[in-house]
């Protein structure tokens, strides 16, 4: 697979879907290939964002950071597979990061880590092809 965008800009991306509370992500996810890369690293479909977004409205929000968190624990094993040094994203930074965080810049230093873990991949993945 050919990946578009290898160095995803991550504090930025977090701070724009921080600030428009998670709809940039509604776009971003489909229209920026997210989720077609994030199931061809993982090797299985993944939940499409939208459906974790609508299902997280009445948990405030708590389905779809879960979601995430799943999605950077599953980022995090591949990484350690393929022997890419970290630091990586994981489970727990994802979720306190945005839980613990989220009156300052946490969901953008756990988007941050999760895009690094994932450009990482992309990168090591690109090689490997050539």
């Amino acid at each position: 697979m050919k990946f578009k965008h290898i160095n995803r800009p991550g504090f930025w991306l977090g701070f724009t879907d921080f600030f428009t509370a998670g709809l940039f992500f509604l776009l971003y996810m489909p229209l920026g290939g997210l989720q077609k890369e994030l199931e061809y690293i993982l090797g299985h479909k993944v939940q499409p964002y939208w459906q974790a977004y609508l299902l997280g409205i009445p948990t405030l929000f708590i389905y779809t950071l879960v979601w995430m968190a799943n999605i950077s624990a599953e980022l995090k094993e591949k990484a350690e597979e393929m022997h890419i040094e970290g630091p990586h994203t994981s489970w727990k930074h994802m979720f306190w990061w945005n839980m613990l965080g989220c009156f300052c810049c946490g969901p953008m230093i756990a988007t941050h880590r999760f895009f690094g873990t994932l450009n990482k991949i992309e990168i090591k993945l690109k090689s490997e092809s050539e």
